[in-house]
């Protein structure tokens, strides 16, 4: 679709021409996120105010013109690729509005980035626990969008945990807030979460208070090595049994483990069939006698080395090995697709198997890494786009991990989302009643269906097809 020139004018009215971005350069910038999917729009704007993002969506709707919120663009399910219409661009909303130590709670704007938010909040003792991998980039509108997680979600839970109340756009330029800054509130539908996790789909989030906690004092983490995969994963459900509630429960397997080590050379156990980095948090006290603990049950359960670390430098040396995942496996290919899935704790050994003769089914290479203790793992599965037979192989590969997944009772998004690449798996999954159910959410929010077409639902379901 063409924005109309008269439809440009305005725009260029209400945000001011510099605010306003057409030209092909521009626009090859938001044409794309952290996947390969790719959409070119037609116009990007850039407000800085609610009151602008009301003005365009007023516009846009009485248009019926396509609206893409975007954040970052570091999301891994191509939910921000345009396809036309107009990128509504909410970097430049990127205040901190407030935080309040009293209530413990933060009001922030949607461009905010999460890792600033967790550094304005050191001076306080106060803490956001969702830590996506993309913190350092991504915004939290787009955590809230998507409902983001982290390493730290088993102890602390996940974005929905902490999002107390929002201000929303709605086609038609209304304003709608929801919630609020109450520890307590059970007035009327929950709306809030409605929006938690709808990825552009309902309305713009333009405003957004957060729930804090304190800080905790003291931190330590046990890097355990495991022949067996399967030991690996029990370590977890043996850990809560002593009454320990780890903060994080990461697992790499071994092609991430060979990955990382052919990058970094620290003498990695490259014939372990899996590496876990297991911390906790809490008082000083707890932490050393729970870390202590932790190795002991990594030892009783067949972990052999068991590495343990007490202080903040020797933590450091422990994550790189975590950290340095994704930049290992791209030396291996040009690119990868990377998988965003969720089983029941008691069957991560059996996905992980699965994964693995997926890929030799496939001939492809999909090393796994995750979030263990919530059942969260991400199939990489590497490829070059350039290959069209490999291409075809990789797409194979990806449906049957979706289909593995739903037969042993998983979901396919732990925190990543729906979005365009995997829309057409959602039936799948829900079933038709549930998402007759959903489009009719969408369409009391959203009528004319300009919010993120395309996302989310399959096609031919899609409001207006």
């Amino acid at each position: 679709m063409t924005v109309p020139p008269h439809v440009m004018r305005e725009l260029q009215d209400i945000l001011g021409p510099e605010a306003v971005l057409s030209q092909p350069e521009e626009l090859i910038t938001y044409s794309y996120d952290a996947t390969w999917a790719e959409g070119i729009p037609d116009v990007v704007v850039n407000p800085t105010t609610t009151e602008q993002v009301a003005a365009v969506l007023r516009i846009a709707d009485r248009e019926r013109i396509p609206v893409v919120p975007r954040g970052a663009g570091t999301g891994l399910a191509g939910a921000s690729v345009p396809q036309g219409g107009i990128v509504l661009n909410l970097a430049r909303m990127n205040r901190l509005r407030e935080i309040s130590p009293e209530d413990m709670v933060a009001v922030v704007e949607p461009g905010v980035v999460n890792q600033t938010l967790q550094e304005a909040l050191q001076p306080y003792g106060l803490m956001y626990p969702p830590d996506p991998a993309s913190l350092y980039m991504s915004t939290i509108g787009g955590n809230v969008a998507t409902n983001a997680g982290g390493p730290r979600c088993l102890k602390y839970g996940v974005t929905k945990d902490y999002v107390m109340g929002l201000e929303v756009v709605l086609p038609g330029g209304q304003v709608l807030r929801t919630g609020g800054r109450q520890i307590k509130n059970v007035t009327g539908y929950n709306l809030t979460q409605l929006f938690v996790g709808s990825e552009g789909t309902l309305g713009v989030i333009t405003e957004i208070t957060l729930r804090l906690i304190p800080a905790p004092a003291a931190r330590a983490t046990v890097m355990a090595a495991y022949a067996r995969l399967e030991d690996a994963a029990e370590t977890v459900n043996a850990i809560l049994s002593e009454g320990i509630l780890p903060l994080t429960t990461e697992l790499m397997d071994q092609a991430c483990i060979r990955a990382v080590e052919r990058k970094l050379q620290m003498g990695l156990p490259t014939e372990a069939e899996a590496l876990m980095l297991i911390a906790v948090d809490g008082e000083p006290e707890a932490v050393h006698a729970q870390i202590r603990r932790v190795a002991e049950v990594c030892r009783r359960m067949g972990a052999d080395p068991v590495e343990m670390a007490t202080t903040p430098e020797e933590e450091e040396r422990l994550w790189i090995a975590r950290r340095s995942v994704s930049p290992a496996l791209a030396l291996i290919k040009p690119s990868r697709l990377t998988e965003d899935i969720v089983v029941p704790r008691s069957k991560i050994p059996a996905m992980i198997r699965r994964i693995q003769a997926i890929a030799r089914e496939y001939d492809v290479m999909i090393p796994t890494f995750g979030h263990i203790g919530d059942g969260n793992v991400h199939p990489d599965i590497m490829c070059d786009r350039r290959d069209p037979e490999e291409m075809r192989r990789v797409a194979l590969a990806a449906q049957a991990v979706f289909e593995a997944t739903i037969e042993l009772g998983g979901t396919l998004s732990g925190e990543h989302g729906i979005g365009l690449l995997k829309r057409e798996f959602l039936p799948k999954e829900l079933g038709p009643l549930a998402i007759e159910k959903m489009l009719a959410i969408k369409k009391v929010f959203d009528p004319n269906g300009i919010m993120n077409p395309g996302k989310v639902f399959p096609k031919e379901m899609e409001i207006g097809e």
